[in-house]
């Protein structure tokens, strides 16, 4: 059975749910990240200890594209990593995987998905210099030098270390590695 996108924005929205429905009932407030004045997001709720801000993801309302990345690249995203950062903002969420510890990317705000963009652009450049199979990133683990990303021809999802070849397939699709993980609340500030 072939999933719809609608059916991953769900998904992801079901996990991100359950994280910070997990943060809460661990830590009695919800999750925070650094208050930064310069980059407002929907996602920010109310000041905590005067230089945090609590947090709790927000389902994108207008219409974001990647057709300017696309236009650019000269390349099709995959559907399903188009779908993952169109249908959320969201802080990094903190997951847990069989294979260990991974944050979970997402747009914060507008802005910030025009940086993720750029971000996107710089990745595949460097994957077409270096004449390797082109991904795209969307989570990182605790070690700084390996990624999660998803193989932009297949779909499937890969752990790669940077600037070299995808090494290990974790899924066949995104939608199914989101089912795979579980929240990770072991952090507070």
């Amino acid at each position: 059975m072939k999933l719809t996108n609608e059916q991953l924005s769900d998904y992801l929205w079901q996990f991100t749910q359950e994280y910070v429905s997990a943060f809460r009932n661990t830590h009695q407030h919800f999750p925070v990240t650094e208050l930064d004045e310069e980059w407002p997001s929907p996602c920010q709720r109310s000041v905590f200890k005067e230089k945090y801000t609590e947090w709790q993801p927000v389902r994108i309302s207008e219409k974001l594209s990647f057709d300017n990345v696309e236009s650019a690249l000269e390349l099709d995203l995959h559907n399903e990593i188009k779908c993952y950062f169109t249908s959320l903002y969201s802080d990094c969420v903190h997951a847990t995987h069989a294979e260990g510890e991974l944050s979970l990317l997402f747009p914060w705000s507008d802005d910030d998905f025009s940086r993720l963009q750029e971000n996107i652009i710089a990745h595949v450049l460097m994957k077409r210099q270096l004449k390797q199979t082109i991904t795209i990133f969307f989570a990182v683990t605790d070690d700084d030098e390996l990624l999660l990303s998803v193989n932009n021809e297949s779909g499937e999802v890969w752990v790669e270390r940077v600037g070299c070849e995808p090494h290990k397939k974790l899924a066949d699709s995104l939608s199914e590695f989101i089912q795979t993980i579980k929240p990770s609340i072991d952090v507070e500030t």
